[in-house]
């Protein structure tokens, strides 16, 4: 199997993203996340742009990577000056790496309109920092921005500012799709007449945005031409609409392709670290992802289930275990008896195909989703349902009443609301209060106040997403509203859902249903413990 070096980039063109913001320690944190990967090059900062990225330099040579490589990024010289008095160049050696990005210009455009200088001038300033950095002890790789606008435009002059850079020392040229733009047939032209001029001498790469969505599809293509080095970010965010997804385009490359990207037992943990990585940036992961969301290998319709029940080939184009994912099935009521048996006998194995409470189950569920509850998103839900008709579920506390009152203006910061929640467990009534920034919010801290007494665990919910869906448009106002909210323990993630026509009681449905399951799970956990 041929090698493709990866080189991500999650921390310096990924953080470029709308809305993401790492301190050094998150940065540390996917530094560890990456290395365990396997990815070989890490592109972690311009140490010349901010103080944070210059100390997080300084903090990683602390830190042990079994693997990866890290690189400083930064552009080459200014126009007109040497490297020695350049500061951002000077940033770069400070920064210790031993392999080094460098962007450099090779559109013609970019280089009289934008940093205005000569062509000739802009060469030099290629070959120069090159040049520079190897005799200072580093690898260089060269990043062509704007290259594939600049084959079009000027490809005797693309090609110049290639030549410069391998005149300068540069071990890989990466070709930059910078503006997302190309189309997939120009990729494949550029990349082949590169790695034909090129490829002897040194690696090529290619490094894609997704602007015309394109951006993995681009990246297969050069390989297919021979790149061996690409970049990307794990993910795929970064500015605009983002950069190449290498969580993506690895189980390509190396499932579908017969390319070597990282080891066989690194890409059974690829779902995991994504998971890991999306976590440090606190975003949610994208349930549409191929390969690591959720919804990867999820199925829904009852004929597709019962297929993959018999043989996952049917409806799966891998198995879900070489990339660390899960199958799953979904509810809905298009859901047969095969999604709701795999379902019950997770935690009620004895219950065959054939029980007559399994079509009892399914009819119930029916009604629900018709009056609009969606278990395929609520799983957490979907399962006490289960356990309610089962005969497998204990109430934790019984309701006398809860109310809410909004106050505007707010009397503080983050407060505009307060809750009221009287409750009663074995016997013993408590009530409590909370303030919060919204009903939800306030309920949910009420709750909490009323229960840590009797379930100390409680206290480790949190709330990871909150949705809110009309169902009924034409009705106003008088619509029923579904609310999905998902919550973790900070082990597992559950989704609980609450259907009314008032938006605070379909909260507080899928609020109770949340803490509920989270206590049935904890009772069992210890019971497995004691058998």
């Amino acid at each position: 199997m041929k090698k493709i070096e990866i080189l991500d980039s999650t921390l310096r063109d990924g953080a470029q993203g709308e809305g993401i913001s790492y301190s050094v320690q998150d940065k540390i944190h996917i530094c560890q996340a990456l290395d365990s990967l396997g990815i070989d090059f890490i592109e972690a900062g311009n140490p010349g742009s901010n103080p944070k990225d210059m100390e997080f330099f300084q903090e990683i040579k602390n830190i042990e990577l079994k693997h990866s490589k890290l690189c400083a990024f930064g552009s080459t010289r200014r126009k007109d000056i040497k490297c020695s008095e350049d500061s951002n160049v000077q940033s770069l050696l400070a920064a210790g790496t031993k392999y080094i990005v460098i962007f450099g210009k090779s559109w013609t455009f970019q280089v009289t309109d934008i940093i205005k200088t000569t062509l000739e001038e802009n060469l030099n300033m290629i070959k120069d920092t090159c040049a520079y950095l190897r005799e200072n002890g580093r690898e260089v790789i060269y990043d062509a921005e704007h290259f594939f606008t600049a084959y079009e435009e000027d490809k005797d002059y693309a090609f110049k500012t290639l030549q410069a850079a391998v005149d300068g020392g540069a071990s890989v040229l990466s070709l930059c799709e910078t503006k997302g733009g190309c189309m997939i047939d120009s990729c494949r032209k550029a990349v082949k007449e590169v790695v034909e001029t090129f490829g002897s001498k040194v690696k090529v790469g290619i490094h894609t945005h997704n602007d015309s969505g394109l951006a993995v599809a681009n990246t297969l293509v050069a390989v297919d031409q021979g790149a061996v080095h690409i970049q990307g970010v794990l993910l795929g965010f970064g500015e605009r609409t983002g950069n190449a997804n290498l969580s993506t385009i690895i189980p390509n490359l190396q499932l579908k392709m017969n390319y070597d990207c990282i080891s066989k037992e690194n890409m059974q943990n690829l779902t995991s670290i994504c998971k890991r990585v999306s976590e440090i940036t606190n975003i949610s992961l994208n349930s549409q992802l191929p390969y690591i969301g959720s919804n990867a290998f999820a199925h829904k319709a009852g004929m597709h289930i019962d297929a993959v029940l018999k043989n996952p080939m049917a409806y799966e184009h891998i198995s879900q275990e070489c990339v660390g994912n899960s199958r799953v099935f979904l509810m809905s009521e298009v859901a047969g008896r095969s999604t709701i048996i795999e379902k019950i006998q997770k935690f009620a194995p004895n219950i065959q195909k054939s029980d007559p409470i399994v079509k009892t189950i399914i009819d119930k569920m029916k009604d629900l989703e018709f009056s609009g509850y969606q278990f395929e998103g609520a799983d957490g839900s979907f399962e006490l349902l289960v356990r309610k008709m089962i005969g497998q579920y204990q109430s934790f506390f019984t309701l006398h009443y809860y109310q809410t009152n909004g106050s505007n203006p707010r009397p503080e910061e983050g407060v505009c609301c307060c809750a009221q929640i009287k409750l009663e467990v074995d016997r013993q009534i408590e009530i409590t209060a909370g303030e919060g920034d919204g009903p939800v919010n306030a309920l949910d801290i009420a709750l909490r106040k009323a229960l840590e007494r009797f379930y100390p665990s409680v206290s480790q919910i949190r709330l990871v997403d909150f949705k809110v869906r009309v169902l009924d448009g034409k009705s106003a106002t008088a619509s029923k509203v579904r609310v999905i909210i998902e919550s973790t323990d900070g082990e597992a993630n559950w989704t609980t859902v609450g259907v009314s026509a008032d938006l605070i009681e379909a909260s507080w449905l899928a609020l109770v249903d949340s803490f509920e399951y989270k206590l049935i799970r904890d009772i069992e956990k210890r019971y497995r413990k004691i058998i």
